[in-house]
Order: C-alpha cells, then structure tokens, then sequence
C-alpha cells in the first residue's frame, strides 16, 4: 500500500502547542468560574466550620493555579514547533463521531431519548456506516420500541421525553 504523505511532505494538522494553549485556558476559565461561584456562595470560615463554598473555592484556585503554569511553559518556552497534535484525517474521523453525538444531545432535550436516538441511530447508520435507509429505520425503530417497553412499561422508570414529549400520545 502506498501512503498519500512522502517523508520530505510534512503532515498537516492541528500543532500540539495549540492544543496545550486552548486546553490551558479553558481550564483557567473554568477554575475561575468555579472559584467565583464558590466564594459566592460563602468560600469562608464560619462559627460552624467551613462554608459551603469552602473546598470547591480552593479546589478552583488549584485548577487556575495549574492552568497558569501550562499557559506561561506554553507562552514562553519556546514550544511553538510544528509538532502534529492531531492530522486533519484524524480530526475528521473524531468530528464523524463528536458531532452527530452532540446533535443528539440537543434533539434530546426538544424529542427526548426516544426519539432523539431513533433519529441518531438512523443517521448514523446512514451517513457513517452507509446502509440503506430502509434497514436504518426498521433498526433504529426496534431498538428504541425496545428501549420504550423495557424502561417505560416493564420496569416503569420514565426516561426523558423532551420538552415538545412527541411520544405524549402513548400515556407514558
């Protein structure tokens, strides 16, 4: 087999440093957010002990604390080199998986599980594992008439419906 990429051609992607820098700072913000809210919340010393913001306060400043440091050894250690963190062959393939997931979760919160993964398995059985739309329907029909009877009827604990709750005409 021969690959598409030659030894003099370098891979292209995304850098790892740019990884580390994103990653750092998402981190940083998220230690803030949850540090704020927590001193929000009483981050202190009571008469009774420590308040309820109390660990999660310095639970964020460490999370900060080591978002910094990574952010600073990213910044200023020289390590703006080409090094391929992910190629772009490899990005496209987590994105096939990532993105559908994450359509699946908002159709989730308006269709409900049922639906929502009626939908989800149904498309990516179409569109990733390239059946034919027809057993893609019948599959994703049984597997989520299944889901329904054994959690709704069999054990009877109500799985999320959604917000629009499609399935309301069946009294579960």
């Amino acid at each position: 087999m021969e690959s598409n990429v030659t030894d003099d051609q370098p891979e292209r992607g995304v850098a790892t440093w740019k990884v580390e820098l994103f990653v750092s700072l998402a981190l940083l913000l998220f230690g803030a957010v949850i540090a704020f809210k927590s001193w929000q919340l009483g981050a202190g010393w009571r008469d009774d002990g420590p308040g309820a913001g109390y660990f999660p306060f310095y639970i964020g400043l460490l999370v900060c604390l080591a978002s910094a440091v990574v952010t600073a050894r990213t910044l200023l250690a020289g390590r703006h080199d080409d090094n391929v963190f992910v190629s772009h062959a490899q990005l496209k393939l987590v994105m096939t998986v990532l993105l559908p997931s994450l359509a699946f979760v908002v159709a989730a919160q308006f269709l409900g599980l049922y639906v929502g993964s009626f939908l989800f398995i149904v498309a990516f059985m179409v569109w990733v594992g390239h059946y034919a739309w027809v057993r893609s329907i019948g599959i994703a029909f049984a597997v989520a008439a299944i889901a329904f009877l054994m959690f709704e009827v069999w054990f009877k604990v109500p799985l999320f419906k959604g917000s629009l709750d499609p399935l309301g005409f069946l009294g579960h």
